[in-house]
């Protein structure tokens, strides 16, 4: 079981001690002894997350307020015999229910997909048993390594266990997936003591930090190792980022927004039915045969259509979004938040910028340009990558390359010292002139100046300018030559001495190709970015000015210019900003803060250093190409980190904000005003204003209708700024336009007993039913057309699905009364006078509409 034990104690020990405590060799591990760790051990996979079940997911989509309360209200119908009620109801239950479960299931199957995608193989040794005594390298799935494995890694390479290193050489090592820090890392296999553990017991900065360590999710950039296997499956730190962890995200702005509403209709939803009874006993002497009519009324208040329009609405946006942009919406009520996001936080490197330096310019002694430094730095990287055996140049020597076009025609190499990141050089050796060999070298600005020839005071101006650069947020390299007298014996690093300084080369990082424009189109939506980095502050700064964009005064997290701004206030004002050296806690924590500030918040990120943060945000983002664990934690799974797909999904998001916004605003206005006229008119009546087969009717023609909010497209004021559901104001509007619609029902009322000369046709309960059913559905037609969302007049009478389906619910409503569907109901021919006068009301109605809405 040692093994077992290893991965859980410290890691500071020497190779020779880890070996033994691994009880393992340099060597490795023979095929018997591999076998039976596998078994002790399992696979070396991370957990797979569980699917849940049909009926699991079935149940959750009843967590939803108004699907519950429909659920009640349908088993209420049928305990008063109100059969045709119930089955709508339920029906419209189960089709919300479905609808959701379809659309996760449709979600969970590509994760799974894009997990099937994540494979590979590792070079380990292995000895047979009783065969030859040396090992064998050979490939084999990473799901078979076990602890106490011994691997080699190159160029390229993931790590794929967190392994201790044994030898190195030159090798540097990209973890941003784990720690944010875009540059690579140098690692040694040196035995002296850490700082960090593997298991628990040390922070994992620290850890990270440790150059004897390297831990699954990193990959190689430079140089090659030799590592025995510490931990693999469950155990690795990789792995332990997939728990939920403290930082699980609570209610999303959907969640808040929704349900804020949702519990005040339903404390009136609540009230009307007694309220009804109470009323009709007191005044009427009727009894519990108006229950039918109470539970008919609790009905038409209730926006029963709300969870199958929601969940259409959302799977069409989604299903959109996956089948033109590839992008996978996970919980559909994500795409809501997306559209309501007003503040999005991403990381700069891959997001900003690609993950690759490009040549800023070349500078002589003098701080003049000189294309021949950069000359010279392309002979190092051309020769060092031909000459030392490299498999690949590194980011800056591609650079390098890339920009100095076609060299080393003119120099002959003859020997290369590579880059050792402890010394950070790296030599090239041409042919010069008369019997004469040059060397090259280039490295970090201070170890080339402590090489070269230099007056003190040189030397410092040099080292002035070098720090004065680099707080300008640009890499650069130091360049320097030397001649020696040709040798036939190899060059060492003890020849780089007494060198004479050429120039600098400066780099800055690659800017994403459509960046520029994706910010413009994010700035445009209403979305200020807040860019948090584990980058340096200046580095930050400069990417977000090549990219036009004012970063202000850039924070550095946990330093005294963050101690006040996490509170949202300066992206309050629309302005970025940006966080620089942000550990995991600092983003979760900058997140949090721009939530609680009242802001919609949007988290973009690919590593396990990004996972407290994506639980933090309304909505965590990830792309394909993210680790794991951040792929699992997020919401929306992006085919790439370009932030133009973003841009794409805010603008579906806010398309179906926008029909959501327009059904809740339709239907609850129309019915607030319908309930409010029907309980003033059963108050009136000597009977009762609607049967409830009536009203079953009436509902059911609206809500087909409303079926057509799912395939609208929103105005364009909809989309130019976040969809945000705010309760209070939103039951403001609803109860002032329900108004409207209550005085033109009572102004029915008066219609009515003018078309029929005198007030006691009001007691003719045909013609009553009959007259205030027309004059519902073409009120509700106009409701229909005037008060969708991002509309203005000329709008809001376009033709399209909302255009056609008012039409047909007009018609429904002037045709169902004298047809024989009509009659079955309970209702009777109108004369014409009274559509004329009717035709008035609705033209003052809808005046009224269109003036209460312009009002500021």
């Amino acid at each position: 079981m040692a093994s077992e034990r290893a991965a859980s104690e410290p890691a500071e020990d020497t190779s020779l001690q880890v070996l033994r405590r691994l009880d393992t060799g340099p060597r490795g591990l023979t095929e018997t002894e591999a076998q039976a760790r596998l078994a002790r051990t399992g696979e070396n996979t991370l957990p797979e997350p569980r699917t849940p079940s049909w009926p699991r997911r079935l149940v959750r989509g009843l967590r939803d307020p108004f699907t519950a309360v429909l659920l009640c209200l349908g088993l209420v119908s049928a305990a008063v015999a109100s059969w045709g009620t119930a089955t709508v109801i339920l029906a419209l239950v189960a089709v919300s229910c479905v609808l959701r479960a379809s659309g996760e299931r449709r979600a969970d199957r590509s994760m799974a997909a894009l997990r099937a995608l994540v494979a590979g193989t590792a070079t380990v040794l292995r000895r047979e048993e009783g065969g030859p005594p040396g090992p064998s390298p050979r490939e084999i799935p990473v799901a078979d390594l076990v602890p106490g494995d011994v691997v080699r890694l190159g160029p390229g390479d993931l790590v794929p266990a967190d392994v201790r290193l044994l030898r190195t050489r030159g090798l540097t090592v990209h973890q941003a997936a784990l720690t944010g820090e875009s540059a690579p890392v140098a690692k040694t296999a040196g035995d002296e003591a850490g700082t960090g553990h593997l298991g628990s017991g040390g922070g994992a900065d620290g850890a990270f930090a440790a150059p004897y360590l390297c831990f699954q999710g990193s990959g190689v950039v430079t140089g090659s190792a030799t590592a025995v296997v510490l931990a693999t499956g469950p155990r690795t730190r990789l792995a332990a980022a997939h728990g939920p962890g403290p930082g699980r995200r609570t209610q999303s702005a959907f969640d808040r927004s929704v349900f804020g509403i949702s519990w005040v209709l339903i404390r009136f939803m609540l009230l009307t039915p007694p309220l009804v009874l109470m009323a009709n006993a007191a005044l009427r002497g009727r009894g519990l045969e108006t229950l039918p009519f109470a539970v008919a009324v609790a009905v038409g208040l209730t926006p029963e259509m709300l969870p199958v329009i929601v969940t259409i609405c959302l799977a069409r946006g989604a299903a959109l979004l996956a089948r033109t942009h590839g992008v996978i919406v996970k919980r559909l009520p994500a795409l809501h938040d997306l559209g309501a996001m007003d503040v999005l936080c991403v990381d700069k490197t891959g997001t900003l910028t690609q993950d690759r330096p490009v040549v800023e310019r070349s500078v002589g002694p003098a701080g003049r340009d000189d294309p021949e430094v950069l000359r010279w730095a392309a002979v190092n990287a051309w020769w060092t990558l031909q000459l030392a055996d490299l498999p690949a140049p590194d980011a800056l020597d591609e650079a390098l390359l890339e920009a100095a076009g076609p060299v080393g025609e003119e120099e002959d190499g003859v020997d290369a010292v590579p880059f050792d990141p402890v010394r950070r050089l790296a030599t090239a050796v041409v042919h010069g002139p008369l019997g004469t060999h040059t060397l090259v070298v280039k490295g970090a600005a201070e170890d080339v100046l402590e090489r070269c020839v230099l007056e003190a005071a040189e030397r410092q101006r040099l080292s002035v300018f070098a720090a004065h650069e680099a707080q300008a947020g640009l890499r650069l390299l130091a360049v320097a030559t030397a001649d020696r007298p040709a040798r036939t014996r190899g060059y060492t690093p003890a020849d780089e001495r007494g060198l004479t300084f050429r120039g600098f080369v400066t780099f800055r990082d690659a800017l994403a190709p459509a960046a520029a424009d994706a910010l413009r189109r994010l700035t445009a939506l209403g979305v200020t970015l807040t860019v948090l980095t584990g980058d340096h502050p200046a580095t930050a700064a400069r990417a977000c000015r090549d990219l036009g964009l004012d970063p202000g005064e850039v924070r550095v997290a946990g330093g005294p210019a963050d101690a006040h701004g996490t509170d949202g206030s300066d992206t309050a004002l629309g302005r970025t900003t940006v966080v620089a050296r942000c550990t995991p806690a600092d983003k979760a924590r900058v997140v949090a803060g721009l939530r609680a500030a009242g802001h919609t918040v949007g988290f973009l990120g690919d590593g396990v250093n990004d996972l407290p943060a994506l639980r933090a945000a309304d909505v965590g983002i990830a792309p394909r190409n993210a680790v794991g664990a951040a792929r699992e934690a997020a919401d929306v799974v992006l085919a790439d980190k370009g932030l133009e797909t973003i841009g794409h999904a805010v603008t579906a998001g806010r398309q179906a904000a926008g029909n959501i916004a327009s059904y809740l605003r339709v239907t609850l206005s129309s019915n607030v005003g319908n309930v409010l006229a029907m309980l003033a008119a059963g108050l009136l009546l000597p009977f009762l204003p609607m049967l409830p087969a009536q009203v079953l009717a009436q509902n059911l023609c609206f809500d087909a209708a409303q079926l057509a909010f799912a395939h609208d497209r929103p105005g364009a004021a909809a989309l130019r700024r976040p969809a945000v559901l705010r309760p209070r104001a939103f039951l403001r509007f609803i109860t002032g336009f329900g108004a409207l619609n209550a005085i033109a029902d009572l102004a029915t009322f008066a219609v009515l007993a003018l078309a029929l000369r005198g007030p006691d046709a009001l007691d003719d309960r045909t013609v009553f039913h009959s007259a205030w059913f027309t004059e519902n559905l073409l009120t509700q037609a106009l409701v229909m057309l005037l008060l969708r969302t991002g509309r203005g007049v000329a709008e809001g009478r376009g033709r399209g699905p909302v255009g056609w389906a008012a039409a047909l619910l007009g018609v429904a409503g002037l045709l169902l009364p004298p047809s024989p569907l009509g009659a079955s109901l309970g209702m009777t021919a109108l004369p014409a006078t009274f559509y004329l006068l009717l035709a008035a009301v609705l033209g003052l109605y809808a005046l009224a509409l269109t003036a209460a809405r312009a009002w500021p």
